[in-house]
């Protein structure tokens, strides 16, 4: 048996109905355990343990790891697993357990799965304090379930955030890559409107600078250089629409200066806007529309 152990469960406890949600949290508690307490079998949902205090082991997928204070573990649906307390200095972990439509992805954007359960939280940041707050929520039946969810959330933003700042230097090459393709989906979703790079990296919850390394690291380029290119590249489309002047132009791409536009533009592709839509009408028959 184990002590000072501490459980809330929510309506979705039984699993009914649970998939057809985004995210659902099932159980959330705090547990001290004695020496050797250990647990061995399958789960049908996800579960995150996070280390308060003291030492254990954790098996999965034919490998051991030896965790401790300000580390986690992951364990997936269907995935047989077994963790441990230390026989000298028991651990005590709080833990979430959660389901839903798009729990894969979100923990993916962690980089955390059955292949790569592990995580070491930054101690000065950890997730602890937002399971402790989903423990004080159950003596709030009214809309408790909603701000259980609302939690998991949370938890796991703060999560991406720790984890990030401790291995700032050592992240994984998967992750580099998530947070390069998420500011070129804003890139191409925004390059319409007065974007800056500070904007892309407060979206995508990393600091200007670093993400300025990885777009240099993965693509060879600032992003500064691929937000230009984005728009003069879109510019170059804009340009066989003969209808377009030149403002039109500018404004579609992000940029209320016309002048600045033409600028940006020659310096880019070596010709201004009019003398590349000149050239192009050499090649192209343009037909306005009806």
């Amino acid at each position: 048996m184990s002590e000072n152990q501490c459980v809330v469960f929510t309506k979705y406890s039984d699993f009914s109905s649970s998939e057809a949600k985004d995210l659902v949290v099932y159980h959330s508690g705090i547990e001290k355990c004695e020496p050797g307490h250990f647990w061995s079998g399958v789960r049908d949902h996800f579960l995150i343990h996070y280390v308060m205090s003291g030492k254990g082991i954790f098996a999965s997928n034919g490998t051991t790891y030896h965790l401790s204070e300000g580390q986690g573990f992951l364990i997936c649906p269907d995935t047989l697993s077994y963790y441990q307390a230390d026989m000298d200095e028991p651990w005590e972990y709080c833990w979430v357990g959660f389901h839903g439509r798009y729990a894969k992805n979100y923990l993916n954007e962690i980089n955390l799965d059955a292949s790569n359960p592990i995580f070491t939280c930054n101690p000065e940041n950890s997730p602890e304090k937002t399971i402790l707050k989903m423990l004080e929520v159950q003596k709030r039946p009214a809309g408790r379930d909603f701000i259980l969810t609302g939690l998991l959330y949370q938890f796991l933003a703060e999560l991406i955030r720790t984890v990030d700042d401790f291995h700032y230097n050592s992240i994984s090459q998967n992750t580099k890559q998530i947070y390069v393709k998420k500011a070129i989906d804003y890139i191409r979703k925004n390059y319409s409107t007065r974007i800056t790079i500070e904007q892309i990296a407060d979206f995508i919850g990393i600091d200007r600078k670093y993400m300025s390394t990885l777009f240099q690291e993965i693509l060879h380029i600032s992003p500064q250089e691929y937000l230009l290119n984005f728009r003069m590249d879109k510019a170059c489309v804009l340009l066989c629409q003969d209808f377009l002047s030149i403002q039109d132009i500018a404004h579609s791409v992000g940029y209320e200066d016309p002048l600045l536009f033409s600028k940006m533009f020659k310096k880019r592709k070596g010709l201004s806007p009019t003398q590349y839509r000149n050239r192009l009408k050499k090649n192209v028959i343009f037909s306005t529309p009806s």
